[in-house]
């Protein structure tokens, strides 16, 4: 049921101060707003290359999401919501830090130790300089805790201890990235605090043991504000599914693997309900990038969108994600007007009364959204690595030119191998995302004066943020941090 303004507004109160909510032009909108008279909890469970079409309520087939769809029903499904890259590593560093991931010098994936990777990217991690959204809600008396797939730099300086997080449980990398994939891994670690308390563990188990974790941190912690983030190692290649859900799905595999994830979310959400705080926790489910093509039936998949993970198409970081708070997000509707991962954090620091960043953020606060209004959004940004590749602007979204790869209509592997992808390449492109979603008609012939608008915000990012492309550096990037 919908909620009018006046109740909403009656509910959390209105202060004086208004907040400019720039758009895609020189005007932006004032909304008065502040944030609610106690501290909520914030549960944001956070998938591994589950793709737009993944959930039953945004048209999975051949499973079920029976708790996540009802997590809808009782809030909100955003259609219109991105990732700030289409990969693993940029894509947490932007969700946790509220920042393009060029910004705090984390565009690439990190992997382990090891010969064959170059030192950038086995020697670095998040910055003690960057001030993520666990340390902010910890000033504010919060207690935090990371419990799955870390992937900020496997380090101890680059631990969840040492960003915020009181408890952290979980791989600190891809769970491919172990000895028989490249010889060169080390074991794979399962960390707990910020010791490895085994190796190679049973991944068939991971999603069960992250889910009681994350229980047991919510019933331990039911009298003060929480923060629990729960980044899945799920539905990451390779594929683990543990027996109870093992063959229960139409589709194989990965329908199992959604199954479990499903029923991961019952049970927060179950734990939540029975220490009484429901009404005031606001739990966020989505996805760190889109599908993984190659791999066919053990990979997800983007729906309308086109293609998929390592593209800066709508299926590479469009993703399915659903808010909740009882009391708070209107029950059952659908925005599909633009949001993103980079979101959260001022988002949550405005709930919780905590501050903003010491240092620029790209994010802005959505509650006006989450709460049903409208707003106008900034304009977004794809990047690829370090390559800036297209902009957002309400409607329009504007490819420049790039390569990209693509499996160009052919099938993905069976059992968990990948097929080979192709690389293509798009010009100067424009497509009416209201209209056109999975991005298949090039309409900028007949719009000159849009591509020359969006040209110039493009002209503007590449001089803050850079485009290898283009070999612009960047004057505003960030370092990360290093050994």
């Amino acid at each position: 049921m919908r909620i009018s303004r006046r109740d909403f507004i009656k509910s959390v109160g209105v202060g004086a101060a208004a907040v400019t909510i720039p758009g895609c032009g020189d005007v932006g909108r004032m909304l008065s707003v502040r944030p609610v008279e106690y501290r909520p909890n914030f549960v944001v469970i956070f998938c591994d290359d589950v793709g737009y079409a993944d959930v039953g309520c945004f048209g999975a087939k051949g499973w079920e999401t029976p708790n996540l769809d009802r997590m809808a029903a009782e809030g909100m499904r955003f259609t219109s919501f991105y990732v700030a890259a289409p990969s693993c590593t940029p894509s947490r560093a932007a969700l946790l830090t509220g920042c393009y991931p060029q910004r705090v010098g984390l565009p690439y994936v990190l992997f382990p130790e090891g010969p064959s990777w170059t030192e950038d990217k086995t020697k670095i991690g998040i910055s003690s300089k960057e001030e993520t959204v666990a340390e902010l809600l910890k000033e504010k008396g919060y207690a935090t805790a990371c419990i799955g797939k870390w992937h900020l730099g496997h380090h101890r300086k680059f631990l969840p201890t040492r960003h915020g997080f009181d408890y952290y449980f979980g791989l600190p990398y891809s769970n491919d990235m172990r000895p028989e994939n490249n010889e060169h891994y080390p074991p794979l670690p399962l960390v707990e605090g910020e010791e490895a308390i085994e190796y190679d563990p049973d991944q068939s188990q991971l999603v069960r043991r992250y889910t009681e974790k994350a229980v047991e941190f919510i019933r331990r912690n039911k009298d003060r504000p929480f923060f629990v983030y729960v980044p899945h190692t799920m539905a990451h290649v390779p594929l683990y599914v543990s027996e109870r859900f093992g063959g229960k799905s139409e589709q194989g595999m990965y329908g199992d693997v959604m199954m479990e994830l499903d029923w991961s979310a019952g049970e927060i959400l179950s734990a939540i309900k029975e220490a009484g705080v429901d009404e005031k926790t606001l739990v966020i489910f989505t996805s760190d990038n889109g599908p993984w093509l190659s791999y066919g039936d053990h990979g997800g998949l983007a729906g309308p969108l086109r293609e998929g993970k390592g593209t800066t198409w709508e299926g590479g970081m469009r993703e399915p994600c659903i808010m909740r708070w009882p009391g708070q997000i209107p029950a059952g509707l659908v925005c599909g007007e633009m949001a993103t991962a980079m979101d959260i954090l001022p988002t949550f620091a405005r709930l919780s009364g905590a501050r903003m960043p010491r240092r620029k953020i790209d994010g802005q606060d959505i509650w006006a959204l989450m709460a049903g209004e409208k707003m106008e959004h900034k304009p977004f940004y794809y990047y690829r690595h370090s390559e800036l590749q297209a902009v957002r602007c309400g409607r329009w979204k504007l490819h420049v030119p790039h390569r990209y790869r693509t499996l160009a209509g052919r099938s993905g592997g069976t059992g968990g191998k990948g097929a080979k992808y192709e690389q293509a390449e798009i010009g100067v492109a424009l497509y009416d995302l209201e209209v056109d979603v999975g991005e298949k008609y090039d309409v900028a012939a007949e719009n000159p004066e849009v591509v020359e608008r969006m040209m110039k915000l493009i002209e503007k990012m590449r001089k803050g943020l850079g485009d290898s492309i283009t070999g612009v550096e960047g004057a505003k990037r960030r370092e990360p941090g290093k050994l």
